[in-house]
């Protein structure tokens, strides 16, 4: 079966200039360190013409990947790989059977979210008017990625309004009334460990403290309130706290700032693995969905997608939880449709780059994959799994999806980007 390919975004398929015939920028330029850059387009449009790879002796390819695919250093080991060139499956190892996934699980989140919301999807955050003289409400909106920027424009705002000395600042976060705000899945020291933080519906930064805006860094167990404390500094007032209650429908809008797009969101939510912001996103698809239930809303979005579910399990929308079940075979399907399909092109822009950034910026060093493997990670005990896209040196583009469990991590990633790496030479 041929299936025609778009170049989109993130798809190193356009990086293959002479195979494909298309122009790429660089994504970074790495001093001192000589091999194949890692790759990223701007905004692509609708449609481009289908990019040709050279053709290959399938039965070399496969005796290539089945040694590194057996290694036992990846334990109990499942994938699929595909060529999206032809629409094939060239490996298959119990691809069918879920396993424990990490954070691989972010790519059902963000699939579910470019269908259900759409790329250029945004959130609002506003500050009403108080019901008393000096009292100010933020309504929280779903804006995990607020930062200093944001907080200054809105203080700007309400100071150029007539709302007077602002002596109060509370925030409203009813939009996520009914949410759990901590999966029973997780573990509480997670929080200043900094993978993750309550779930609210304001945040600086993903809920990281002094002045934090990126890493592992320890979170706040109130990051709503921290946002109305930010604010009221920033207004010269002495007071902020949790509103009570919901505001007035009819409160007087005094200021509002929106977030970036949805894809840009999820750039800095994949690129860093950062589960906070992947909560966020998935509470988004479950308020659209008119529901509270955010891994239920993901799942029940991809299943009206027609992508085949079969025992899979999620008990978050990020991965941090133990206890979610994915299948090799449709993360390798969501990828292939990312590669093939309109409206899941923005996914493959937000994957990290082998060498090049985000959670893959220190692995593939001394591999062929490097600068052309673009994945999302997973880590968890004894979990490792790495799912993604692959051009080769022929101009062919692959899709693949590994999970390993049982297995020790940092000899189960090497093992993987291994097995990556292979797809280079076809």
């Amino acid at each position: 079966m041929k299936v025609w390919s778009w170049v989109v975004g993130a798809l190193a398929l356009a990086a293959v200039g002479t195979a494909a015939g298309f122009g790429v920028t660089a994504q970074r330029e790495l001093a001192a360190l000589e091999h194949a850059p890692a790759y990223s387009l701007t905004a692509p449009p609708p449609l481009l013409a289908p990019a040709q790879g050279s053709d290959i002796d399938e039965q070399l390819l496969i005796d290539a990947l089945t040694p590194p695919a057996a290694n036992p250093d990846l334990g109990t080991f499942h994938a699929r790989i595909s060529s999206v060139n032809t629409g094939e499956v060239v490996l298959d190892r119990n691809a069918d059977e879920p396993l424990r996934p990490a954070s691989v699980t972010k790519i059902l989140t963000s699939a579910a979210a470019l269908y259900q919301l759409g790329p250029e999807d945004t959130l609002s955050t506003a500050v009403v008017r108080g019901a008393q003289p000096g009292e100010v409400t933020i309504l929280a909106g779903g804006d995990v990625w607020l930062d200093d920027d944001a907080l200054d424009d809105l203080a700007a705002q309400v100071s150029a309004s007539d709302a007077g000395q602002v002596t109060s600042v509370s925030i409203d976060t009813s939009l996520w009334d009914g949410f759990t705000e901590f999966p029973e899945t997780w573990d509480p020291e997670n929080i200043d460990a900094g993978y993750v933080a309550p779930l609210q519906p304001a945040m600086l930064s993903g809920g990281r403290m002094d002045g934090n805006t990126e890493g592992d860094v320890p979170r706040s167990h109130t990051p709503a309130l921290a946002v109305a404390q930010a604010l009221a500094y920033r207004l010269g007032a002495d007071n902020a706290s949790v509103a009570d209650a919901p505001v007035a429908e009819d409160a007087q809008v005094l200021a509002t700032v929106e977030s970036p797009t949805l894809t840009e969101r999820m750039r800095v939510m994949m690129r860093n693995s950062d589960n906070v912001y992947a909560e966020a996103i998935g509470h988004e698809v479950a308020l659209a969905r008119g529901t509270t239930d955010a891994p239920q809303a993901v799942l029940d979005t991809l299943a009206e997608h027609g992508l085949d579910l079969s025992g899979t399990e999620l008990a978050d929308c990020s991965g941090l939880s133990d206890t979610n079940r994915i299948a090799p075979a449709l993360l390798d399907t969501i990828l292939m449709q990312a590669a093939t399909e309109a409206p899941l092109r923005d996914l493959l822009d937000t994957l990290p780059v082998a060498a090049g950034e985000g959670t893959l910026e220190t692995r593939y060093d001394d591999l062929p994959g490097r600068g052309w493997v673009r994945a999302k990670t997973g880590t968890l005990d004894e979990t490792s799994a790495l799912a993604g896209t692959v051009t080769s040196e022929a101009g062919n583009v692959y899709t693949f999806a590994f999970i390993s469990n049982d297995s020790s991590i940092l000899e189960a990633r090497r093992g993987m980007d291994e097995l990556a790496s292979v797809l280079r030479a076809f």
